[in-house]
């Protein structure tokens, strides 16, 4: 079969293409995105491990198992990103964190706002979040309603900024955004969603991660295709504040410094991992991580590596 590479501008054409080439939009530039994500979704939505047709795991299921490393494996967010969304809202009073995890965005949120509210769906990665005097936590599982969740978080009209950290493509967008239409101040309060994606090291290390990805996409829930897509086709009915708009997110860089423990906590706290082990598939194998080992230089190297970023901001239309 042919290299991606000589394979010029050609579309996928069928699912099988999409099996065989699940990354080629990153290889290739020239390729018609739109197109091949339109392919990708429908491939996730028939193979996917978490086809209605198949399986049946709650959402909240997806991060219960692997909580307990989310605090260690998950990147910090760069301060930077807090200080400009602090910049857009005129007031500090109040901000809501959805979809918090274990609480590492709300914390550096709280410096910049007197009391933020911090929100998840899965008790368990509650039960490891950060402990901070100005950050509460609480639990809002599928079943809570539109309202006790508006009061929960501090009624209407109420709130200056609304984050959700790498978390709201897992989210029922249809009831989530009416929910932060309600909560946000107007005029004033702003709602910003990022997340990030392909984790870049180094010409021996990429290819390498590229093929662990691929690997995972049988494993992936479809909603995860918005966050493979850079967000770019994620609905966000809001008014631009300058950073992003609907199509068009803010591309970002996150550098960091990363040891290759904490490369495997990272890899091995994908939803996509435990569900490949539930269906019997170890993908971080004995012989992927001696690969992946040997390009990384040795597991005392501690590397700095960079994730590309991609975030949305705005405010409700009036």
């Amino acid at each position: 079969m042919a290299h991606p590479k000589e394979l010029g501008p050609r579309l996928p054409e069928n699912d099988g293409d999409i099996l065989r080439w699940p990354l080629l939009i990153f290889i290739e530039p020239r390729m018609n995105r739109g197109h091949f994500f339109s392919l990708l979704f429908r491939f996730m939505h028939q193979h996917s491990t978490y086809n209605a047709g198949s399986s049946r795991i709650k959402m909240a299921d997806l991060f219960d198992k692997q909580a307990a490393i989310y605090v260690d494996a998950r990147p910090r967010y760069p301060s930077e990103w807090f200080s400009m969304l602090a910049s857009l809202t005129p007031d500090h009073s109040l901000a809501w964190d959805a979809g918090t995890g274990n609480g590492q965005a709300a914390i550096d949120v709280s410096e910049h706002y007197k009391q933020v509210i911090a929100t998840d769906i899965s008790e368990e990665q509650l039960k490891h979040a950060i402990r901070h005097p100005q950050v509460q936590y609480f639990h809002s599982p599928s079943s809570m309603s539109d309202d006790e969740l508006v009061n929960l978080i501090g009624g209407e009209n109420s709130v200056d900024l609304v984050v959700v950290a790498t978390a709201v493509h897992w989210f029922d967008l249809e009831k989530f955004y009416p929910v932060v239409k309600r909560v946000l101040k107007k005029p004033g309060g702003v709602v910003a969603v990022w997340s990030y994606n392909i984790l870049q090291v180094s010409p021996e290390m990429d290819p390498l991660l590229k093929k662990f990805y691929e690997g995972t996409f049988p494993f992936q829930n479809p909603k995860a295709m918005y966050a493979f897509e850079c967000y770019k086709s994620l609905p966000f009915p809001f008014e631009s504040v300058g950073v992003g708009c609907e199509g068009q997110p803010l591309e970002l860089d996150m550098p960091m410094e990363m040891s290759f423990e904490r490369l495997l906590k990272l890899l091995s706290s994908a939803s996509a991992v435990n569900a490949a082990k539930e269906q019997g598939m170890n993908l971080l194998s004995e012989e992927v991580v001696r690969e992946l080992e040997s390009a990384w230089g040795g597991p005392e190297l501690v590397r700095t590596v960079n994730y590309k970023s991609y975030m949305l901001a705005g405010k409700v239309k009036l």
